[in-house]
């Protein structure tokens, strides 16, 4: 039978960065300093291969923003590019060679182009893929999954906070892609049998949920707002980093 996933999606510069290093995926097509309303049709019974994913740049001299456009750049090719019929396993296999490969390919830029040392991103991202439904996350952007006035956070952030078991949201990330990190990780779970028809997916870089509570983000869905109106009440709120929200109604 054929669903419909309907995604509202915006990543803006906010209010104190001379540039934009966030950069949203939406099946195929590339967001920063922009806002789009879309849909896509699929049907589960058939192969379905979609991917949706953020990405928050990091590094000086605009690199960050070199770091988050190759990386999605690169993930989209990836999974397009996937054989059919892997197993769970085997996909999960496949992701974490992938994320040895992009690493060695932004460590590479930044060694021909001393202006891009040290530049890295972080990844958060839904694929659907042989009727499956996967969450990845390397970094500290994350995924929501929002039921019935219910918002709850499924990734882990990997930053400081959740090594010292702080709830407040720290900054200090301790894994991302790039960036000189040689231990880089990525959780992969398959989520397909934890989410229904009507929920909704939220996937955000930290300039949403640093400037505004898990309550003002499930009033404002709850409320029937889309991406923009929540990097808006980011903004409002003072809008210290870049932010990026990509919806997703099941």
């Amino acid at each position: 039978m054929n669903k419909i996933i309907r995604i509202s999606t915006s990543c803006q510069i906010g209010c104190v960065r001379s540039n934009n290093e966030d950069m949203v995926l939406v099946n195929g097509r590339f967001v920063r300093n922009d806002t789009l309303c879309t849909s896509v049709e699929y049907d589960e019974s058939n192969e379905c291969r979609l991917v949706f994913a953020v990405a928050d740049g990091m590094g000086g001299h605009q690199a960050g923003e070199v770091a988050s456009e190759q990386v999605l750049i690169d993930f989209n090719y990836f999974i397009n590019d996937l054989p059919n019929g892997l197993s769970i396993c085997e996909f999960d296999e496949s992701i974490i060679k992938w994320l040895d490969s992009i690493n060695r390919k932004i460590h590479l830029m930044g060694v021909s182009r001393p202006e891009h040392s040290d530049m890295g991103t972080t990844l958060v991202a839904l694929v659907f893929y042989q009727n499956r439904k996967y969450w990845l996350n390397c970094g500290d952007s994350r995924l929501y999954l929002y039921r019935d006035g219910s918002l709850s956070q499924i990734t882990v952030d990997h930053s400081l906070n959740t090594l010292v078991g702080e709830s407040k949201h720290s900054n200090i990330i301790t894994n991302c892609i790039g960036a000189g990190c040689t231990t880089s990780y990525i959780d992969i779970y398959d989520f397909t049998n934890d989410v229904m028809s009507g929920d909704t997916i939220l996937m955000c870089s930290d300039g949403l949920n640093d400037m505004i509570s898990d309550e003002t983000i499930a009033s404002i869905i709850q409320t029937g707002g889309d991406a923009t109106q929540l990097c808006n009440a980011a903004i409002e709120a003072g809008g210290r980093d870049n932010v990026s929200v990509l919806l997703l109604n099941l």
